[in-house]
């Protein structure tokens, strides 16, 4: 029996000690911090969060020069704090999350925003919105044995070195911990998964052109650029 076609290569994420990150699924929280759920129009109180998935193959390193996607008028950035994990599980208590994460990254939720609208306007799925070629940029992975577990910190993202979002990680709604347990009710989660936090209010469009970088307090910055439309 002949391969119809050649597999495509796992998507490989890069970590402070040079080793590769081999991305297996990628899960992202909505709307968790409050008043990034304002400016959605929605109300922040703490309601169980939620999740969309986006393909391993979304996730591209820093430094990147990512196409402008096709369909869209307002694609804009969500500067955001990756977890990457390490160790599976399913019903993994709060209390033993952090056990199962390798290490955080920063990263980017890429949306074309009009599309996603439209979308919740009609009561449908997200992913013509969301789930978009290199819309999840990632900073390298440092390993929690090194940083340490974030439950504070400065999170900023600039456009063109203007600043556009700035908050604390202390401001989640729901941290990092109970992100991991909530999910791991529906999903086993396993090594290689990652894990997009939500992003703080101040997200905006971006054009060709322009440069991001995110920061966050004791991660390496992801900075990328957004380049001209791809024509394939």
């Amino acid at each position: 029996m002949t391969t119809l076609f050649e597999p495509r290569p796992p998507t490989l994420a890069a970590t402070t000690r040079g080793d590769d990150f081999p991305v297996r699924r990628v899960f992202c929280v909505g709307r968790n911090y409050a008043e990034h759920a304002r400016e959605m129009g929605r109300d922040p109180e703490r309601e169980p969060p939620f999740f969309f998935t986006k393909w391993a193959e979304t996730v591209v390193p820093s430094g990147a020069v990512i196409a402008y996607p096709s369909e869209t008028a307002n694609y804009q950035h969500e500067g955001e704090l990756v977890v990457a994990i390490g160790k599976g599980g399913r019903y993994i208590s709060s209390k033993d999350a952090l056990n199962h994460v390798y290490g955080y990254a920063a990263g980017l939720d890429m949306t074309r925003r009009d599309l996603q609208l439209a979308a919740r306007q009609l009561q449908r799925p997200w992913d013509i919105g969301k789930n978009v070629e290199q819309s999840s940029p990632l900073g390298l992975i440092h390993p929690a044995s090194e940083c340490g577990h974030l439950h504070s910190g400065a999170i900023r993202l600039t456009v063109n070195g203007t600043v556009k979002q700035s908050a604390d990680l202390r401001d989640l709604i729901w941290p990092v911990a109970d992100v991991i347990a909530f999910l791991s009710k529906y999903y086993r989660v396993e090594p290689g998964d990652l894990i997009y936090t939500g992003t703080p209010a101040g997200v905006g469009p971006v054009v060709e052109g322009d440069s991001i970088v995110v920061s966050i307090e004791g991660l390496t910055r992801l900075t990328v650029a957004i380049g001209a439309a791809r024509a394939d």
